[in-house]
């Protein structure tokens, strides 16, 4: 099968560069130069790259600082390691990386069956003194969207700071007014290797040096921080979002209809990513079902140490783990159509009806 006829639908992986992206690096690296220079080829590149942080925010509709980075895990990683707050909490449905930048001393919350923060247990914990709070938008193995803007007036009244992971919302919903936020070029149609720490108040983040007016060293990435804003100012994402909310909910009746769970069903939840269980056939076994037939999808476990062990987000969300243990996820792009979506739920209740079969 070539890779033509190939059917993605692991965007929250990664996304396709979008056309304009790809325009805008190839035409930065025409004009390469390092706008940390002083000479007039470098005061040429400084002027464009300033253009360009602009172009994000004003994407982003962020009216305060924008510190570009390698991308989300780096901007995490700064706001979790420099934040001027004494304590650390986050919230277990977390991606890795914010799990570990925060730290083993880290507070960790509970969450509901849903993957919703338990904002009472919140509560109590800030109660005990300011903190830096990490809890994400939109989780990246559900889709599920955190009741942000709430979690945000409670951290704010307690005079704590909030850490939001946005990777997997920025360019599709409207971002809250946190006191950081990480963003990932590659989750919105940018080039890899290219992010944001977005910063309310750069007195609250501890600076190290070097570059970005002293809040993160290396060199800057100029063609790509281009494609990013090219990226954001298309608009594609969130240009799509209303299409993409009609084509999950056809995919979520055919994975009901055919004696699938929708997890985390009862909360908000973001068009682009789904997770799907199918009882009795392992994730292991449909991600290679799949591939075989041609469609790219992630499985919602993860390979630790050459064995599938069950999701930690699906764990916290007090999932069992043999419906843990068959859990796949979907996510769609900006040009994901209604024949894709066919072709996934064909194959889907195909794997189904096989091992069902196989299991009389």
């Amino acid at each position: 099968m070539s890779s033509a006829e190939r059917l993605y639908l692991d965007h929250a992986a990664t996304t396709p560069i979008l056309p304009e992206a790809r325009a805008a690096v190839a035409a930065a690296m025409e004009h390469w130069a390092n706008p940390s220079s002083p000479h007039a080829d470098g005061r040429a590149a400084r002027a464009a790259f300033e253009g360009a942080r602009r172009s994000i925010a004003d994407a982003l509709a962020w009216r305060h600082d924008v510190i570009l980075t390698s991308g989300a895990s780096e901007a995490v990683q700064i706001a979790a390691a420099r934040a001027r707050a004494e304590r650390r909490i986050v919230g277990p449905t977390e991606h890795d990386v914010v799990i570990a930048a925060m730290g083993e001393q880290a507070t960790m919350l509970p969450v509901d069956g849903n993957g919703l923060i338990d904002v009472a247990a919140l509560r109590a914990e800030l109660v005990k003194g300011p903190a830096l709070v990490a809890i994400q938008l939109v989780n990246n193995e559900t889709g599920v969207v955190q009741p942000i803007e709430h979690i945000q007036e409670v951290v704010r009244e307690a005079g704590a700071l909030l850490l939001a992971d946005c990777a997997q919302g920025a360019g599709k919903t409207a971002l809250p007014e946190a006191d950081f936020i990480a963003v990932s070029a590659h989750k919105l149609g940018g080039p890899p290797g290219v992010g944001a720490l977005l910063v309310r108040d750069l007195a609250t983040l501890q600076p190290s040096g070097g570059q970005e007016r002293g809040y993160r060293r290396g060199t800057e990435n100029w063609p790509a921080v281009a494609g990013m804003a090219a990226a954001l100012s298309s608009h594609t994402f969130a240009d799509a979002l209303p299409r993409l909310v009609l084509l999950r909910a056809m995919l979520e009746q055919e994975i009901r209809s055919a004696g699938g769970i929708v997890i985390g069903s009862e909360a908000p939840r973001i068009a682009t990513i789904g997770a799907y269980a199918m009882p009795g056939v392992a994730s292991a076994s449909q991600l290679v079902q799949l591939d075989l037939a041609g469609i790219s999808v992630s499985a919602g476990s993860a390979c630790s140490s050459g064995s599938m062990k069950p999701s930690r987000v699906l764990a916290a969300m007090g999932i069992p783990e043999n419906i843990a243990g068959s859990v796949i996820r979907v996510s769609f792009g900006p040009t994901t159509s209604e024949a894709d979506i066919e072709r996934f739920t064909t194959e889907w209740r195909r794997i189904g009806s096989l091992a069902k079969a196989e299991a009389a």
